[in-house]
């Protein structure tokens, strides 16, 4: 962890995501670096409550530690809990409550979570923790859950085609004086026809990133932790930055 900013009390306590590694995050708006601190946490339980591969697990846990250290650099103050830190608590609730109760944020704030199951959790731990709350959109969707909610209002049936169909009405995207380009709205019987016998040919290799200091200790973690899950390691290569 960062040292505390001066000793004055925290105004904002700031939740990002292992999903959420943006600069640009709403929650980051107006961050005051003098009175504000970002929380992160990595936790057990964020593998474990569905069977995850160990890429998966490893490619979360390197791009967030790339990302805390990229918030040190630009002068954020951050509390960050790592997976092997003898003190972690193994889920969000109980990370959360143990900063919460040690810290006394006035409020927190987050960009609103992705996934159902992590947004009731981190709502009911603030309820419980009697701390203020605010989610912020997730500037990465087209489409609000409000907008949706509107979309969905009094439709009998809900078909993922007429919804998409919509939202490239909405967004301009891929449409041309009010049709869609190419004069079709998908191209789905196209996509799935077969390769012939000799298969789609010699495909080029996808891009490599060779794992830094950081990635290679967070592949060291991942195989002594989660040693039981699927995959392999041996030749992990994703990017974890955003560069």
């Amino acid at each position: 962890m960062m040292p505390m900013n001066s000793g004055r009390p925290i105004r904002r306590m700031v939740i990002v995501l292992g999903d959420q590694l943006d600069h640009n995050s709403a929650a980051l708006d107006g961050f005051d670096k003098g009175r504000d601190v970002v929380w992160m946490a990595e936790v057990a339980e964020e593998s474990t409550h569905v069977w995850s591969h160990k890429a998966r697990i490893a490619l979360f846990l390197a791009a967030m530690r790339h990302f805390r250290n990229g918030l040190y650099r630009r002068g954020y103050t951050v509390k960050y809990r790592e997976l092997d830190d003898p003190k972690n608590l193994g889920n969000f609730a109980a990370e959360l409550r143990d900063t919460v109760k040690r810290e006394k944020p006035e409020k927190l704030v987050l960009t609103e979570p992705g996934e159902f199951r992590v947004k009731e959790i981190l709502e009911n731990t603030a309820t419980d923790l009697e701390v203020p709350l605010e989610s912020l959109p997730d500037r990465h969707f087209l489409c609000s859950r409000e907008d949706f909610a509107e979309y969905a209002a009094g439709r009998k049936q809900l078909r993922m085609e007429y919804f998409y169909r919509a939202m490239r009405r909405k967004t301009g995207v891929l449409i041309e004086n009010g049709q869609p380009t190419g004069g079709k709205w998908n191209y789905d019987a196209e996509n799935r026809d077969s390769f012939g016998r000799k298969g789609p040919g010699e495909l080029p290799l996808p891009p490599s990133f060779p794992p830094d200091r950081i990635t290679r200790e967070v592949l060291r973690i991942v195989d002594r932790r989660f040693a039981s899950h699927p995959g392999s390691l041996d030749s992990f290569d994703w990017p974890v930055t955003r560069r």
